[in-house]
């Protein structure tokens, strides 16, 4: 352009370097150049081509209209050839028309092109933390060692017990970290936390769609994971840290709770004494003495060793002998996936007919989605863990057999939440004495019953 203005002996007042795109009206260097040269500054413009001064109507209607008002006399094309006349102005705002023709069908092919991509279940933008966008395959794949950090972040938050602060420093930690190398606000992590292009599915134009990227996580976890969020979007109280025995144990004169108190230095239980109707002359208990019985009545209710590692052995034995056929299940799963896959269908067909609006066709889309995406991992776990029912027997025989060492130990809380599986409700205090019965399996364990047969021979009790 400068050989050309050299070479047609053009006068430069200044070069303007225009970075923001013609497609829409509001550039700022060339809204000042049209102001100067409404002030008479200059009377000409030299540009590469009538697409670099404007592709949209507005910015096309300002310039045809300063030449009509004579500010300006000459435009100066290397490609294109205008002159102030009526066949100028006519072949200009043609220049300027297939200008904004090429941007609109361009951005049509874009947007075409995008949703041909989303079809296919490729997400058509750059990929979020723990996934790389490959650029020879032009897809979406997972980086190995920050997809594992995103998953802790994920499981971290699922507990409960930690806040979107807590995630920022722990991925900050990890070395995941924003382009200027600071941890991430709470919104960033709270977009992380309910992207559903970890498990699978991303949202495209208000819409879900299912992806064919490689997972994250399971969308068991993101569920828990958007409880917790939840749940925590709701203002709370802040609340006290309770005694190790409030609300484990009833009054045994008129039902109420017990509560906990600070009397002389030391934790002691009473009756909240609340009762509209009775007239509660119970007095206080010290923690050491509720401790004490508690303990003494947990220690009554135990596994003996010997039967733990018999009882543990036949269920190891139950566990490779017997498979527990899940066939039913899965085929009953597979039918509620295919209805609801026709149900969506119905669903994409009643909106192409204009039966349903489209907030209602999205909405209904997303749920359905989400069922199917739900059912389908349900059918993935039972594949993979078919004799799961087994591990919390197992747990419960490991619980029952350190039970009277639960007992002696001092952490009340531990203590408590034993209590209260074995006893539930049940548990009274009266006289400053504590009493209770053992529930469900834990009453077998019982000393007077278990001389009993409970089960057959074949099953899992010792012989």
């Amino acid at each position: 352009m400068r050989a050309f203005a050299k070479q047609n002996n053009l006068t430069i007042i200044e070069e303007l370097v225009e970075k923001q795109s013609a497609k829409i009206p509001g550039r700022p260097v060339f809204g000042e150049m049209l102001k100067r040269i409404g002030k008479g500054e200059a009377d000409g413009i030299l540009a590469w081509h009538p697409d670099r001064l404007a592709r949209n109507s507005v910015d096309g209607g300002q310039i045809i209209y300063l030449i009509d008002c004579g500010r300006i006399t000459a435009l100066k094309f290397p490609q294109f050839w205008f002159e102030p006349t009526p066949q100028g102005k006519f072949m200009l705002s043609i220049a300027f028309g297939q200008s904004k023709y090429y941007v609109d069908s361009l951005s049509e092919n874009t947007k075409r092109g995008l949703r041909q991509k989303v079809r296919r279940g490729e997400y058509p933008g750059l990929a979020p933390i723990g996934y790389l966008n490959d650029v020879r395959t032009k897809t979406i794949v997972v980086n190995r060692k920050r997809s594992k950090i995103i998953k802790s972040a994920f499981e971290l938050y699922s507990k409960g017990n930690s806040t979107l602060g807590d995630i920022s420093h722990f991925l900050a930690q990890q070395g995941i970290l924003t382009h200027g190398d600071k941890p991430f606000k709470r919104d960033k992590i709270s977009f992380i936390l309910s992207n559903p292009f970890y498990y699978g599915y991303f949202h495209y134009s208000g819409e879900l769609h299912e992806g064919k990227h490689e997972p994250v996580i399971a969308k068991k976890l993101f569920d828990k994971v958007q409880k917790v969020l939840k749940q925590r979007s709701k203002p709370r109280r802040k609340e006290k840290i309770p005694k190790a025995f409030t609300g484990l144990f009833h009054c045994g004169e008129c039902g109420m709770m017990i509560t906990a108190e600070i009397q002389k230095g030391h934790v002691c239980y009473r009756c909240t004494k609340k009762s509209k109707t009775k007239i509660c002359n119970q007095s206080y208990t010290r923690e050491e003495d509720l401790d004490q019985q508690l303990s003494f009545m947990i220690q009554k209710v135990f596994l003996r060793q010997d039967w733990a590692k018999q009882m543990l052995k036949m269920l190891e034995k139950d566990r490779e002998d017997t498979a527990q056929s899940c066939f039913a299940f899965a085929q009953e799963n597979q039918e509620k996936i295919k209805e609801l896959k026709q149900k969506l269908q119905f669903i994409l067909d009643s909106y192409l007919d204009q039966v349903i609006e489209r907030e209602i066709y999205l909405e209904k889309k997303s749920e359905v989605m989400s069922q199917v995406k739900t059912l389908e991992e349900q059918n993935i776990r039972f594949e993979q863990k078919q004799n799961d029912w087994l591990e919390p027997f197992r747990e419960w025989i490991n619980e029952a057999a350190n039970a009277a060492k639960i007992a002696r130990d001092n952490d009340l809380f531990v203590k408590r939440v034993l209590a209260s599986k074995i006893f539930g409700s049940n548990l009274v205090l009266e006289n400053k004495k504590a009493r209770g019965s053992a529930q469900n399996q834990w009453a077998a364990l019982n000393p007077d019953l278990r001389s009993l047969t409970v089960v057959p021979r074949a099953g899992v009790e010792p012989a």
